[in-house]
């Protein structure tokens, strides 16, 4: 029988000792998306097992407009949300978080909305899409913490627990249409009445600009745009990638797959996070 290979064989070592080098000099911004937890069990959006090959994900104008959506969104994110609530930092979070220790990440911009960053100890993370850990009232705005609501839930619907396997990334899960009538809401304990909606920005949502401006800030500011674990296809992170290019500010992507940054990137790594991250925080933290 061979022996398994070495770290140093599974990686592209040309890319990850320019990444090295880049990290190395400081001031790392680090821009993360789905690929970064779903080592952690959470699905990816675009990847080879990514959610919209299977499903359409709610829209802002759906939640808004439809309650009939509204209500099937929150039975399977009752559902859903006992997966992401128990999902736990992995070895690229935790490398992540360790980079920022050594003084070497001056911030973070995520497009998740998991808190595996915080929970991995990484400090003043950007959450650009929002998290899923808070929910706010479309009536009044208040903001209240997702654990109240379900325990209200759990109260209102002590006999609804389907299991399913299929969680999406914005912690809904896949259930029959037949079981979601048997599901009850509740509204916002604020003003009595107002419909719940997850803090998060939904497909077809806009960024909130203040938040983008900060996270512009930081990239401005940055030594160098590490981006990972993301497709970039959308905008909304893409649109980072753009302005450190056009500052001429060095962009390096690490992600298995393609994505729309390649271009742009100045170093570009084609490896798993878990073993990347790891291995990198090992070489520059030291």
């Amino acid at each position: 029988m061979s022996a398994a290979p070495s770290l140093e064989e599974t990686l592209p070592s040309f890319g990850v000792d320019a990444l090295a080098r880049l990290v190395a000099d400081g001031d790392v911004v680090v821009l993360s998306g789905a690929g970064l937890s779903t080592d952690s069990g959470i699905p990816d959006y675009r990847g080879a097992t990514g959610s919209l090959r299977r499903h359409t994900p709610m829209t802002y104008q759906t939640f808004t407009r439809d309650p009939r959506g509204r209500h099937r969104y929150w039975a399977r994110s009752f559902v859903g949300w006992r997966q992401i609530r128990g999902a736990r930092p992995n070895a690229g979070h935790r490398a992540v978080a360790a980079l920022q220790d050594a003084g070497l990440v001056s911030g973070v911009i995520t497009q998740n909305v998991d808190g595996l960053h915080q929970a991995a100890g990484a400090r003043e993370v950007v959450e650009l899409h929002g998290g899923l850990d808070r929910t706010v009232c479309l009536a009044c705005g208040d903001v209240a913490g997702r654990a109240a609501l379900d325990e209200r839930l759990r109260a209102a619907n002590p006999d609804f627990g389907p299991r399913t396997d299929e969680i999406n990334p914005d912690g809904d899960a896949e259930l029959p249409d037949e079981v979601l009538d048997g599901f009850v809401m509740v509204d916002c304990t604020a003003c009595g009445s107002g419909p719940l909606k997850p803090d998060v920005v939904f497909f077809g949502e806009t960024v909130p600009r203040d938040r983008v401006d900060t996270c512009f800030e930081l990239v401005d500011d940055a030594g160098c745009l590490l981006v990972l674990g993301s497709s970039l296809t959308v905008m909304s992170g893409y649109r980072f990638v753009l302005r450190a290019a056009k500052a001429g500010i060095p962009v390096a992507i690490v992600n298995v797959g393609p994505t729309r940054g390649d271009a742009k990137a100045d170093v570009r790594v084609h490896a798993p996070l878990g073993v990347v991250l790891p291995d990198l925080a090992a070489r520059v933290s030291g």
